[in-house]
């Protein structure tokens, strides 16, 4: 079984494809705002290099957010589009979930993504990828409070420039454990495949005030 992962929630491109328990290949690089125009060619060089034809992929596992609303549509658009026109099932995780998949030996793992204004996206999650607390869009001091309640050791996996009270780990994805982790979650409809950016959009609050 080939699956093929893909994660463009942040200004990085990841994406590799997993058969059979190896990591086949990989790329792990910052584009930046070029990232909606260079993630498709790279994703179709891999296949080139590595002699895999996109009908050869039997799932793909989608990371669909939080994180960039630009970098999650562009994942999402190409995920979505693969999957339909070769129908091949499809699943999501959480840019947390992938964060909170390492090797890093502690035992609570604290992803987080900067929302600015001193709010973030986190969640925490136990050394077995169990959600001790959901991901949501919370105050950076809220989140600080309620990992220092941790009974354990704990780290902060982030590639963001933020100050916490707490270890730091940076985020440089496995792969292959994230796709072991979650290639049994199931499959959905493409077309119900949405981003998930756990709040609303400056657009959409901006209309909501206007409404009220």
């Amino acid at each position: 079984m080939r699956i093929l992962y893909i994660d463009t929630t942040s200004n990085y491109l990841y994406t590799g494809i997993v058969e059979e328990d190896n990591l086949v290949c990989e790329i792990k690089k910052k584009f930046d705002h070029d990232l909606s125009t260079m993630a498709l060619s790279m994703i179709a060089e891999m296949f080139n290099k590595n002699d895999i034809k996109p009908i050869d992929i039997n799932k793909i596992i989608l990371v669909n957010g939080p994180g960039s609303f630009t970098g999650c549509r562009i994942g999402i658009t190409i995920a979505k589009v693969y999957a339909w026109t070769l129908n091949i099932p499809i699943s999501v995780i959480s840019s947390l979930e992938a964060m909170a998949t390492t090797n890093l030996e502690y035992g609570f793992y604290v992803p987080v993504i900067d929302a600015r204004r001193d709010y973030v996206y986190a969640g925490i999650y136990d050394n077995e990828g169990n959600s001790i607390m959901k991901d949501q869009y919370m105050k950076k001091s809220v989140l600080e409070m309620a990992a220092n309640g941790m009974t354990s050791d704990y780290t902060y996996i982030t590639n963001d420039n933020l100050e916490l009270d707490g270890e730091i780990n940076s985020y440089n994805p496995d792969i292959l454990k994230i796709v072991e982790r979650y290639k049994d979650r199931e499959d959905i409809n493409p077309h119900l495949i949405d981003a998930n950016y756990l709040k609303l959009t400056e657009a959409e609050e901006n209309l909501n005030d206007r409404n009220c």
